[in-house]
């Protein structure tokens, strides 16, 4: 079952990260204030979804891992609490702060220094589950090689 979850929970969490960051990028560069307006109030409305995608995909790696700590295994392991952090201490707070300060119509100094920093925080997160995407993906194919 973890098999399942682990990789559908994983692109969901990784979607929807890359999705807000996207979503903030353009309307910034691109679109009027209301639709900015939108995009930020819209985003913690995303958490609902995010965060048990988030804690599935953490929750069903464990389970898959039995114990291993080693190798891939490993380098997906010690990401794990630095992308959580990186979420927990930074991106939802600043989230919240920016939804709060868009649907109050302050688009100061302290919203895009705000912005920036969630913008690099996203980016960070974003790096770090691609690389445990991409470390996962050659797990699994070191497994079913060794299965044939």
């Amino acid at each position: 079952m973890s098999r399942t979850i682990h990789p559908i929970a994983g692109a969901i969490a990784l979607a929807m990260i890359a999705g807000f960051w996207l979503a903030t990028v353009l309307s910034e560069l691109f679109a009027p204030t209301a639709v900015v307006v939108a995009v930020k109030t819209a985003i913690p409305w995303g958490f609902i979804l995010l965060i048990p995608a988030l804690a599935a995909t953490g929750g069903s790696g464990f389970a898959a891992a039995k114990g291993r700590r080693g190798g891939l295994v490993g380098a997906k392991i010690r990401r794990m609490p630095l992308i959580a952090a990186n979420g927990l201490l930074v991106l939802i707070p600043s989230a919240l702060f920016l939804a709060w300060k868009a649907r109050h119509g302050q688009f100061d100094a302290v919203f895009y220094a705000v912005q920036a920093l969630e913008l690099l925080a996203g980016a960070g997160n974003l790096t770090l589950l691609a690389l445990n995407m991409r470390d996962g993906r050659r797990l699994s194919r070191s497994l079913q090689r060794a299965r044939a």
